[in-house]
């Protein structure tokens, strides 16, 4: 299967070329860990479907971690890449170590673990999923230093970290001749918080990558939650403790999603798709984003993204609609 990424963007300060749209894979956990309460099973032949429409739409890029099924979810997308005949090194991967009650010195312990569930496809990018290690910042990330010193990933990065965190997990980094790639942050239109609390202009500052995590706010910005809200009633308890759904978040959203109904139109587009590409676009290459997709039509959306731009006075519409998010 031959496949290009499209709207391609350099990863950090890497060598690493990847789709402005990425996918997210916690969803392939099998309903393993704490996924379990948030994602059903998912048959093999639809993972495979998903991931074969996200290659044919332009996506090069796989977002997973340890903490998605304790592996399950490497496991799913090693194996669907292999029934989809993908080379290693024609997809790009990402995945993460869990930090959470463990030292920098589990990272030697369980990369095995990690390139064994991915093999035969080399760890393109390896982040710290949390900013909670019982290891310092340093010891975090000269360990990880140490596993590209290795030749065991290609980049580093990390999640969910501070301005502050970030900037000396790349100063550390950088003492090892290498930088910081990324920081993987819940970023959407209804919610921005990374553009008052330093991450986006630090990231700027430093050359780093910001991943959005949830750039469609758990579908709020698709627009179906405004249109149908009983729609609410059927999510599940983890997915409505970590996002809200209420009737006031809803309403005072509305103005937004009824801009970005009317500039979908004109691009012969869906509204989750402006959402996106007022995301990957706005803030120039430094965000990405990685949607995730449980049903074919859903990663054909995502795909469809990277097919059309907002113009500028699209863009600071829509940008003055969201302000209330930031």
């Amino acid at each position: 299967m031959e496949f290009q990424g499209k709207l391609l963007r350099t990863l950090g300060n890497t060598d690493i070329r990847i789709s402005a749209i990425g996918l997210g894979c916690w969803q392939f956990s099998a309903g393993k860990g704490m996924g379990a309460s948030y994602w059903s099973d998912i048959p093999d032949q639809q993972i495979i479907d998903i991931i074969r429409l996200a290659l044919e739409g332009g996506i090069n890029w796989f977002d997973t971690a340890e903490f998605y099924g304790h592996g399950t979810s490497e496991k799913n997308l090693s194996n669907t890449l292999q029934a989809l005949d993908i080379a290693p090194g024609k997809a790009v991967i990402a995945t993460k170590w869990w930090p959470i009650m463990k030292f920098a010195g589990n990272l030697h312990k369980t990369i095995g673990d990690r390139i064994d569930c991915l093999s035969p496809y080399p760890i393109d990018l390896y982040m710290v999923h949390q900013p909670y290690s019982l290891s310092s910042i340093d010891a975090q990330m000269n360990t990880m230093a140490d596993l590209l010193d290795a030749g065991h990933i290609r980049s580093i990065g990390v999640s969910n970290f501070s301005a502050k965190a970030m900037l000396k997990a790349h100063t550390v980094l950088e003492k090892r001749g290498y930088g910081l790639a990324c920081n993987q942050m819940r970023y959407s239109l209804m919610f921005r918080q990374i553009e008052n609390n330093h991450v986006l202009t630090t990231a700027k500052d430093i050359g780093t990558t910001i991943i959005a995590w949830s750039p469609l706010e758990q579908g709020m910005l698709s627009g179906k939650f405004h249109h149908n809200p009983e729609l609410v009633k059927g999510l599940g308890i983890m997915r409505k403790s970590l996002f809200s759904y209420s009737s006031r978040r809803i309403a005072a959203s509305r103005p937004l999603i009824e801009a970005l109904e009317r500039i979908s139109e004109k691009h012969s587009a869906s509204v989750a798709q402006v959402a996106l590409n007022w995301l990957i676009h706005y803030h120039g290459d430094t965000v990405v984003a990685i949607p995730g997709a449980t049903k074919a039509s859903q990663v054909e959306q995502n795909t469809g993204a990277m097919n059309f731009t907002l113009n500028s006075d699209e863009m600071q519409e829509i940008d003055s609609l969201s302000q209330q998010f930031i």
